[in-house]
C-alpha cells in the first residue's frame, strides 16, 4: 500500500512522558557555497502506544494525524536494540568515596557499612584537632589583648590638634 507519509529512521533519547518517546533523526545535507557536508540533528515526538521503546532503541516513526499538541509521528517498529549504561547514585557514591564497586556480586550486603564507616572515620579525627586548638590557643590570645589594651590609649592622639602635629612629625 502506498502511502504519502514520510518516514523517519531515528534513536529514542527520552522515554519519561506516558507513551510518547523523543527521537532524534539525523540527517545530512551539502552546504550550497562551501560543499561542506553538514550534520543536523531534529527531535521528534513520537506516539508509543505499547510503551516498548527504551532509550538506546532505533526505531522507525511515520508521519501521522496531531495526536497532541507537539506529537505527529508515531512509532512505526524498533529496529535494533541497545543498552545504554545508566549509573546507579550509589556507584557514583563508592567512587567519590574511593571504595570498590559496591553492586558486584556477594558484596551487596557489605554497601551500607563501607559507606557508613568511612564518613565517621573522617570526622572523629577532625573534631579531636579542632579541640585541642582551641583549648591551647584561648589564653594566648586573652593575653596579646590584655598586653594591647594599654598600649592603645598612649598611642592615640586625643585632639585634632596632636593628630595634626604627630602627621607633621612623621
Amino acid at each position: 500500500m502506498y502511502t504519502r507519509r514520510k518516514i523517519r529512521l531515528g534513536v529514542v533519547i527520552s522515554d519519561k512522558m506516558q507513551k510518547t518517546v523523543v527521537v532524534t533523526v539525523e540527517t545530512h545535507k551539502r552546504h550550497a557555497l562551501y560543499n561542506k557536508t553538514m550534520r543536523r540533528t531534529t527531535r521528534y515526538k513520537a506516539h508509543d502506544e505499547q510503551e516498548i521503546a527504551k532509550v538506546g532503541d532505533t526505531v522507525r516513526i511515520i508521519e501521522s494525524r496531531p495526536i497532541s499538541r507537539e506529537k505527529r509521528w508515531r512509532v512505526v517498529e524498533i529496529v535494533s536494540r541497545r543498552e545504554v549504561a545508566e549509573l546507579d547514585p550509589r556507584e557514583i557514591d563508592a567512587a567519590m568515596i574511593g571504595s570498590d564497586r559496591l553492586h558486584t556480586e556477594g558484596h551487596t550486603a557489605a554497601a551500607p557499612v563501607v559507606s557508613a564507616e568511612a564518613p565517621a572515620a573522617k570526622k572523629a579525627p577532625a573534631v579531636a584537632k579542632a579541640e585541642a586548638p582551641v583549648v591551647e590557643e584561648a589564653p594566648a590570645a586573652e593575653e596579646t589583648i590584655a598586653e594591647a589594651a594599654p598600649a592603645e590609649p598612649e598611642s592615640e592622639p586625643e585632639t585634632i590638634a596632636e593628630q595634626q602635629e604627630e602627621q607633621t612629625e612623621e
